[in-house]
């Protein structure tokens, strides 16, 4: 199998049928082997039924259909764990993206790379509450992560099997593949593609979104950077909560023997209290998640690293 297409469905019945046409009518000119995985999002309208319909007649679509709305990062998920074409291309239902894009995906990830990203580059959704979040969604996450990218927010990209296999995705996780993909050692590209207007149905993603965005962002920037060592950022903050409660208490001495302030009426004794307190919480909570990451990687036998390949070694 060379190509998987995994495209999350909730509440598109109007656009199914029309994704379907596009993508086949993308992909005819090519000699790929390919299938289609559709994967039904709890829609409470006719999606399903169209996208059954479709399955029955063309033996390429796979259908998976949760039993509630779980999110798109769970759809995707799914369809992820079922593929098993050697690239991944996921992409929306909505019709804006555009599968004519597909094949220069692949030209990228033939020429070497690992991850190619899509770039809606003339995006054709409103600036205040689509573009202006985005750009600065996405300047935050290039920076924090390292991996500068134009659209992190762009489902249409191109993974190589073998990368999705040690990734596991939560929340918002979806959108931050390439840059846990980085993590390993992955090439990552990016790629402008169309994103043409919605025709039919109504967006399923608003402003309020990027809170959660941020949030998960937290997450991945901790995951790229103390995974494997979270005592050397904890416990660095608890060294340095440490040193400033000895200054504040060493202050709080002075002023006693030395300016005769009484130590129970300085906010001082208080504060070197508090952060006394604070940076011995810190230090306990790195070793706690020293600990956790020991359990994580032993009791799966999973390496804290990742080969790309072997010379001269027996199989």
């Amino acid at each position: 199998m060379d190509l998987s297409i995994v495209v999350p469905i909730y509440n598109e019945e109007e656009n199914v049928s029309v994704l379907h046409a596009s993508i086949t009518a993308a992909l005819a000119a090519t000699r790929l082997v390919y299938e289609i995985i559709l994967v039904d999002d709890g829609s409470s309208d006719n999606s399903f039924f169209h996208l059954k319909k479709i399955a029955q007649d063309d033996p390429r679509v796979k259908v998976i259909r949760f039993r509630r709305n779980f999110g798109q990062t769970a759809a995707m998920a799914a369809g992820f764990d079922a593929a098993a074409g050697r690239v991944v291309v996921p992409m929306d239902g909505d019709l804006q993206n555009d599968p004519v894009d597909i094949p220069r995906l692949l030209e990228k990830i033939d020429a070497g790379y690992d991850v190619v990203s899509g770039w809606r580059k003339n995006r054709k959704d409103t600036f205040i509450n689509r573009k202006l979040p985005s750009i600065l969604a996405n300047g935050l996450i290039s920076r924090l992560t390292g991996v500068h990218l134009h659209d992190y927010g762009c489902t249409l990209k191109a993974y190589r099997r073998e990368l999705l296999d040690g990734i596991n995705l939560y929340g918002e996780m979806h959108r931050f593949v390439p840059a846990l993909a980085s993590q390993v050692g992955a090439r990552v590209a990016e790629l402008p593609v169309n994103h043409l207007p919605r025709l039919h149905g109504t967006s399923k993603y608003g402003i309020s979104r990027t809170m959660r965005v941020v949030l998960d962002l937290m997450t991945v920037k901790f995951l790229l950077a103390y995974s494997t060592k979270p005592i050397q950022l904890f416990g660095k903050w608890g060294i340095y909560t440490l040193a400033a409660a000895f200054l504040s208490g060493g202050t709080t001495l002075y002023m006693k023997l030395f300016e005769h302030v009484s130590m129970n009426r300085n906010p001082l004794l208080i504060l070197t209290a508090f952060l006394l307190f604070m940076g011995v919480q810190f230090i306990v909570l790195g070793l706690l998640g020293e600990l956790n990451a020991r359990t994580y990687y032993e009791a799966q036998g999973k390496p804290i690293y990742v080969v790309r390949e072997r010379v001269n070694f027996a199989d």
